[in-house]
C-alpha cells in the first residue's frame, strides 16, 4: 500500500514538472496590424484591409530554419487605437485572416454579430491548423475583413493583435 502511494506520487510530481517545463519553453510571439475605418465606409458591406507584418518577420525573416514548430494563434483582439474613448458598437462582423510568400491564406480568428460597446473584444480562434509555413516564410500579411451596422461618423483606428505560440524545433 505504501509502495502504492509512493509511486502514484513520484508520478504525479513528474507529470506535472513536465507541464510547467512545458509551459516555459513554448514561445509566444506578437502581431500587430492596424486598420483604418473610414467615415465613407457604407454599412452592411464586407470591407478588406490588408498589413504586412513588420514585428514578427523581425524573428524570423522568412527563415524556414528558424527552430520552431507547432505554431498557433493562441489569442486575436481587436480594440479601438482612435478615436479616445471610441467603441466597437458600429462593427457587425469582423474577419482575421494570415499568409505570405507562396501559402494560402488561412482564417485565425473571427467575430460574428458583435454587439458590444467596449473599446476592445477578443475574437474567437478558428482552428487553422498549425502555421509552421506561414510564419516561416517572408511577407507575412494579415488580411482583416469587417463589416458595419452602420456607418460611422468619424474615421476610425482598429488595432489587431494577434499572439502566435510554438514550441521549440528539436
Amino acid at each position: 500500500m505504501k509502495n502504492i502511494f509512493l509511486t502514484s506520487a513520484i508520478a504525479s510530481a513528474v507529470l506535472i514538472s513536465c507541464g510547467a517545463v512545458q509551459s516555459i519553453v513554448q514561445n509566444t510571439f506578437p502581431y500587430t496590424a492596424n486598420v483604418l475605418v473610414s467615415t465613407g465606409v457604407p454599412a452592411d458591406k464586407e470591407v478588406s484591409s490588408t498589413a504586412t507584418a513588420s514585428n514578427v518577420q523581425t524573428w524570423f525573416g522568412g527563415n524556414n530554419n528558424a527552430k520552431i514548430k507547432d505554431v498557433r494563434i493562441s489569442d486575436a483582439k481587436v480594440s479601438v487605437a482612435s478615436p479616445s474613448g471610441g467603441n466597437l458598437s458600429a462593427i457587425k462582423s469582423i474577419k482575421v485572416y494570415v499568409s505570405s510568400s507562396g501559402t494560402k491564406e488561412r482564417l485565425v480568428a473571427s467575430r460574428s454579430d458583435v454587439s458590444s460597446n467596449s473599446s476592445s473584444l477578443n475574437l474567437d480562434l478558428n482552428d487553422s491548423g498549425f502555421l509552421d509555413e506561414v510564419v516561416k516564410s517572408s511577407g507575412l500579411t494579415v488580411r482583416t475583413v469587417y463589416e458595419l451596422k452602420n456607418q460611422t461618423s468619424s474615421d476610425m483606428n482598429l488595432k489587431i493583435a494577434l499572439n502566435f505560440s510554438s514550441v521549440p524545433a528539436k
